[in-house]
């Protein structure tokens, strides 16, 4: 009650002033959690996206249902929704997850699903002729994908993957929900304790800002250094 009754002293601008280190070690552990499933959700979805892609071009009516019908589904229905059915939907079939298994796995698809469309409008920008001209020069169909097609694919189509992975991190905030110890669950804990909600969030929507940003620095970093060739691509 004393840290209660010190807090409403200091008024909502100034409840950063009143956080023990204890609830800034929260909000900072919180914060590496959000940062930890989005570099995961990273990691997996853009293979998940390049399967994806690849299956939406495919010449295989199979694989191009398939692929089309997971995007559709994970970009017509809620992410929250999504991380429900993962979470408490599964165990009804025997399948069941912890809470950051269930949030990182509902990231990851929900992020392959938005980046397998941004993947396959990069490859479909990079004109036929460079690909007849790779195989002209010897190169074989998977060295002509890997070496031609796909970097340049990537490149013109690298900051919309940056700005899906930056969506998806702040979409996130949801997953507090099933209890996974977030950015916003260590808010919404620590606001149960000093009910200084308008000080404290603003607090962390200036972190969730944060992240945003350093992650999105980070990545046109990673950008730069992978792209550095990158020209305006032109048809042969």
């Amino acid at each position: 009650m004393v840290q209660v009754a010190a807090a409403r002293q200091h008024g909502p601008f100034l409840t950063m002033l009143s956080l023990t280190p204890e609830q800034w070690g929260e909000l900072g552990q919180g914060a590496l959690t959000t940062l930890g499933l989005t570099v995961f959700s990273l990691a997996v979805g853009f293979g998940l996206a390049l399967l994806g892609a690849l299956g939406r071009r495919s010449g295989n009516p199979v694989a191009r249902a398939v692929a089309g019908t997971y995007v559709e589904a994970l970009r017509n229905t809620p992410f929250f929704v999504q991380l429900l059915f993962l979470f408490f939907g599964l165990p009804t079939l025997g399948v069941q997850l912890t809470e950051l298994q269930a949030a990182a796995l509902a990231m990851t698809l929900n992020l392959g699903a938005y980046a397998t469309e941004i993947v396959r409008a990069g490859l479909d920008a990079v004109p036929r002729g460079q690909v007849e001209a790779a195989a002209s020069l010897g190169l074989s169909r998977a060295q002509t994908f890997w070496t031609v097609v796909l970097r340049q694919a990537l490149a013109v189509v690298y900051p919309a993957l940056v700005s899906q992975v930056i969506i998806v991190m702040l979409g996130s905030a949801v997953v507090s929900y099933i209890n996974v110890k977030d950015l916003t669950y260590a808010a919404q804990f620590i606001a149960s304790r000093n009910f200084q909600q308008f000080g404290l969030y603003l607090v962390v929507t200036a972190a969730y800002l944060a992240l945003a940003f350093a992650l999105r620095a980070a990545l046109n970093g990673v950008g730069r250094a992978l792209f550095r060739f990158k020209q305006p691509l032109r048809a042969a």
